[in-house]
């Protein structure tokens, strides 16, 4: 598994196409869709964590350092036939402070990463394209959250 540190940011996830005038039309997911949950990733080179809460009405709210910020997304029902969902995010509040990497993430912005669930359902990765060499991870579930 190969971390990209340089790239990580909070809410930001890998962005392979990312305008502030794309349109993300919010999907709710249906009940047990296996990315519902609270998920946890450690960020390399800090001694940092985000959280990512995706919720089944469409919405994520992250926290990351001091920065908290909330998107909306699409997300597939099902993984494609290489077993990747695809995940398109739009920012659509941020507090304004510093994420893990120092970064402030801007009201507007999109995402499109493509997520690969471990067949455990506990964990996954978020990659820039469906390539498991272009992915970050594990983000873990935080059961009971």
């Amino acid at each position: 598994m190969r971390l990209i540190s340089a790239i990580f940011t909070a809410a930001l996830l890998i962005a392979t196409a990312s305008s502030h005038a794309q349109e993300v039309k919010r999907t709710p997911l249906p009940k047990g869709h296996p990315l519902i949950g609270t998920w946890r990733i450690e960020v390399p080179s800090t001694n940092c964590f985000e959280l990512y809460t995706v919720k089944q009405d469409g919405t994520t709210s992250v926290s990351s350092g001091e920065q908290q910020a909330e998107s909306e997304f699409e997300l597939a029902f099902k993984p494609s036939p290489q077993g990747f969902y695809k995940w398109v995010d739009r920012i659509t509040k941020d507090n304004g402070k510093k994420d893990c990497m120092g970064e402030i993430m801007t009201v507007g912005h999109v995402a499109t990463n493509y997520i690969s669930v471990h067949r455990t359902g506990k964990m996954f990765l978020m990659c820039e394209k469906e390539d498991i060499n272009t992915c970050i991870g594990p983000f873990k579930l935080q059961e009971g959250i």
